[in-house]
């Protein structure tokens, strides 16, 4: 009997550090949830077949990160609007006429936002009805 309690003891912490191992194995590789982003501005209305005229890439987390010109001021304008990209959105700055002809400017977001799924486009009559809606906003300011 003797012998057989330090074998039975010895299978016992196996089966504890083999699970745990597997544990440790299950965890993700970052405290943060993923926020990577492709955002682009097309000429177009239709975002199938509209033609990119820029993109950018942008990370948020851990830290903000990408080709995007200001990724600070980016991530913090989305971090505003809970990841809202509809929230960027205002009404045009009323002191600032735009011509009224029709050449489609459509701005999208795909990607990943706090681990969720995004995927998003906003279409503006011109790209100064664009500018003037997003009034400034650093997250399409590329």
């Amino acid at each position: 009997m003797r012998f057989r309690r330090p074998a039975a003891v010895s299978a016992v912490a196996l089966l504890c550090l083999a699970g745990a191992t597997g544990i440790a194995q299950a965890r993700p590789d970052s405290l943060y949830a993923p926020s990577a982003m492709v955002l682009s501005v097309a000429q177009g209305d239709d975002t199938a077949a509209a033609t990119i005229v820029r993109a950018t890439t942008l990370s948020c987390a851990p830290g903000a990160r990408g080709t995007h010109p200001d990724p600070q001021a980016a991530c913090a304008a989305l971090k505003s609007s809970a990841g809202s990209f509809d929230r960027l959105l205002s009404e045009p700055d009323p002191d600032r006429a735009c011509p009224m002809h029709y050449a489609p400017v459509t701005v999208s977001a795909v990607g990943v936002w706090e681990g969720r799924r995004v995927a998003w486009d906003h279409t503006f009559a011109n790209s100064c009805t664009m500018a003037a809606t997003l009034n400034g906003n650093a997250v399409f300011a590329f």
